[in-house]
């Protein structure tokens, strides 16, 4: 007795677009239609979708001061005394070697769908030789707002056995100070102000590497962030 091979398929739903998806019986003749693209009536030219999401890493060697030649600076805050407690070790990097910040642009260059940090500012241009970051950043959020979006929220996980951001000496963990300031509340004071955006839509976590590896091992550093921009009202 012949089988009949039959498949009951519903109408998906994703706002803004019907999804229907077909089926005469027979494996074959299956078919869907891909979600088209929201089109300007005036330019004729796909419109920007309302949200968009990005993703970005970076990792850093440290070496002691004398061979890095530049402290570890983490969003912004220098690890030599002036912003933060003092480190031994600084950042080989091109630039000032902020992952943090370079975590943070390619994040946005990635929701772009725009080119990398890396070809953006390459590591061979004498001219950004220990670059301050922060310019970077400015040129990642003018070309964030140039498409008319702003931050939704930003969070990033920076990962480091030292320099401390979270002094775990005391029974419950809190924040390192240094002159009276939290470093951490330092560094989410600096991705608001670059990114123009609320405090309330930046977070920062700090956690180790337990030890393990290159970052555990305190021969690097290493950062993700994952943020949201939203299309501005």
């Amino acid at each position: 007795m012949p089988v009949v091979l039959g498949v009951i398929l519903s109408l998906a739903y994703i706002p803004g677009h019907q999804i229907p998806v077909a089926s005469t019986g027979r494996p074959n003749s299956l078919r869907s239609t891909v979600p088209q693209l929201s089109v300007d009536s005036k330019t004729g030219a796909a419109s920007e979708p309302l949200l968009r999401i990005g993703h970005g890493y970076d990792i850093h060697r440290m070496a002691p001061r004398e061979e890095a030649g530049q402290p570890v600076v983490i969003s912004g805050v220098k690890f030599d005394g002036s912003d933060a407690p003092d480190f031994e070790l600084g950042c080989v990097a091109h630039s000032d070697g902020d992952v943090v910040y370079h975590s943070v642009v390619d994040a946005v260059l990635g929701a772009l769908t725009m080119p990398d940090i890396g070809q953006l500012f390459p590591d061979n241009d004498p001219r950004l030789r220990g670059a301050d970051s922060e310019i970077f950043m400015e040129e990642a959020y003018s070309r964030m707002e140039q498409r008319g979006y702003e931050i939704g929220n930003v969070d990033v996980t920076l990962i480091c056995q030292k320099p401390r951001v979270n002094d775990t000496r005391s029974a419950f963990a809190t924040q390192v100070e240094f002159n009276g300031r939290q470093v951490k509340e330092m560094m989410i004071d600096n991705l608001a102000r670059l990114l123009k955006a609320d405090k309330s839509r930046v977070n920062v976590k700090a956690r180790t590497h337990e030890k393990v590896d290159s970052v555990g091992e305190c021969r690097a550093l290493e950062c993700h962030v994952v943020l949201v921009m939203q299309m501005k009202s």
